[in-house]
């Protein structure tokens, strides 16, 4: 049996010793071949000593660096490391090209996730864009990429997996809700680690939403569809929230936790608390195992015991997803409690997301639950059983082309942690929609428009909509190339 005992690291110790081995070993090897020149050595500093870094160092040699991931303590449940999220900074010594490995990629929790990832990189952790060089070598397991660090680019510069959202950007954001009107702030409990559990409340209405985020850490888009659905709903970036927010606090009670798991965000765990409790499998006991409990997993115990106070009609879980480079929702069409209502009101929901935001999309995700299959310790399908009540998971990609949203795909677009809180600010709007039939309508009637779809998790299924959606964009760049030429011709004609 696995041991739940929280691990400790030693941020500023492990810095040193990193920053000497690979100082160290950069600078032992003078030279080394790139084509057909030799170019210089440069030293290079790894560090990820600071709020939810993540790597660790294994060797150099002149002008590049082998890394690995940190895995998470071990789950006792699923009985496994969990591995996959990075963040670290990379000080060069002088300007050139380095090349990074992260060579134990293909051992991760997800491997396949890598394929067509782009790297994140920034140099003031506000912009993030992502490392074209990126490359998955399947057959070695290793995640590649150059950096120039020199020209237009610092020398010093922080890669991750995805933009993050480090736990200072959460108490800031927390900060600002308590400070708008009309929003309640109370924490809903402590973390193993001592912090607040937070909880932003806003509006009176008689329905209540409750809308959580990032139970796995490693999922920092999460945390920025957190902020964008509380900008929007407190007007936090105007004088006031906009019309649909006003309407929705008569309607409903919102209960949003926009950090269910800060303990394991800031030790810079992919899936898992302080202690390796993976939170996603803690909300109904399994077979001996207790689950939720103060003692391993107290964030989803004290957010079920609020919810179980307040009730819940509408609920959404948020989440990033590794292998699927689309935004999509998954249900609870394994539930008891699943029928024409839920499918109704499901179908319905997906639908108006997806028209209010061209990043979500309803034919691509997991492949539902057989009827009656659900597991009940993962929380959408918990709460969904024992509220009777629409209750979903979305997910959102970590790979950066989204090829739902081809208006984004045509500029050039990558998905980062802004697209991310504008999908939360949307989510207004897919609950106003579907917010009057919540309760009380046994079989609510939509539109053909709103019918529900049941989503598709295979790889052909998925490479399909990729190739079609890819068409779409070069039919349009090319009609807008003739259109050009057209206006071009017209303009030089003689009249």
């Amino acid at each position: 049996k696995l041991s739940c005992r929280c691990q400790s690291w030693s941020h500023s110790s492990t810095t040193l010793l990193l920053r000497s081995l690979a100082v160290a070993a950069l600078r032992a090897s003078p030279t080394t071949r790139m084509g057909s020149s030799a170019a210089p050595a440069i030293a290079v500093s790894i560090s990820s000593a600071f709020d939810a870094g993540n790597i660790v160092f294994t060797s150099a040699d002149a002008s590049s660096v082998r890394l690995k991931v940190r895995p998470d303590p071990p789950t006792e449940l699923e009985k496994k490391c969990h591995s996959q999220w990075f963040y670290f900074r990379a000080s060069a010594g002088q300007p050139g090209v380095v090349s990074y490995e992260i060579s134990n990629a293909g051992a991760t929790s997800y491997p396949e996730g890598w394929k067509a990832l782009k790297v994140c990189a920034s140099a003031d952790r506000k912009v993030w864009t992502r490392v074209d060089t990126t490359n998955y070598a399947a057959d070695a397991g290793a995640l590649r990429w150059t950096y120039d660090h020199g020209g237009a680019n610092p020398c010093s510069v922080y890669f991750a997996y995805f933009d993050p959202y480090d736990y200072e950007r959460h108490l800031d954001l927390i900060a600002r809700c308590a400070a708008a009107p009309g929003s309640r702030v109370r924490s809903l409990g402590q973390t193993l680690d001592g912090r607040e559990l937070d909880c932003v409340e806003v509006g009176d209405g008689p329905k209540h939403v409750w809308v959580i985020h990032r139970q796995h850490p490693g999922e920092s888009q999460a945390s920025w569809f957190a902020e964008g659905l509380l900008r929007r709903l407190l007007g936090l970036d105007s004088s006031a929230p906009d019309g649909l927010s006003v309407s929705l606090r008569r309607k409903f009670t919102f209960h949003v936790v926009p950090n269910m798991n800060p303990d394991g965000a800031v030790r810079g765990h992919l899936r898992t608390n302080a202690c390796g409790a993976n939170l996603n499998r803690e909300w109904a006991t399994t077979g001996e195992y207790e689950a939720p409990t103060p003692r391993r997993s107290p964030e989803v115990f004290h957010a079920l015991r609020a919810m179980d106070a307040s009730g819940v009609d509408a609920f959404v879980d948020v989440h990033g997803d590794e292998a699927l480079p689309v935004a999509f929702i998954a249900g609870a069409e394994g539930c008891e409690v699943w029928g024409p209502r839920l499918k109704a009101l499901q179908g319905a929901f997906v639908a108006a997301y997806a028209r209010a935001n061209p990043d979500m999309q309803a034919e691509l995700g997991y492949d539902p639950d057989p009827p009656l299959k659900a597991n009940l310790a993962i929380c959408s399908n918990q709460v969904a059983a024992r509220f009777d009540c629409l209750a979903v998971t979305l997910e959102m990609p970590f790979k950066g082309s989204n090829p739902s949203n081809l208006a984004a795909l045509s500029s050039g677009g990558t998905f980062q942690g802004p697209r991310a809180a504008a999908l939360g600010a949307s989510l207004l709007d897919a609950l106003s929609h579907v917010g009057p039939s919540l309760r009380g309508v046994a079989e609510p009637a939509f539109g053909e428009a709103d019918a529900y779809v049941a989503p598709v998790e295979d790889a052909a299924v998925v490479a399909a909509f990729v190739e079609a959606q890819e068409a779409a964009l070069e039919k349009e760049r090319q009609a807008a190339a003739d259109a050009a030429d057209a206006a071009s011709a017209g303009g030089c004609s003689l009249g």
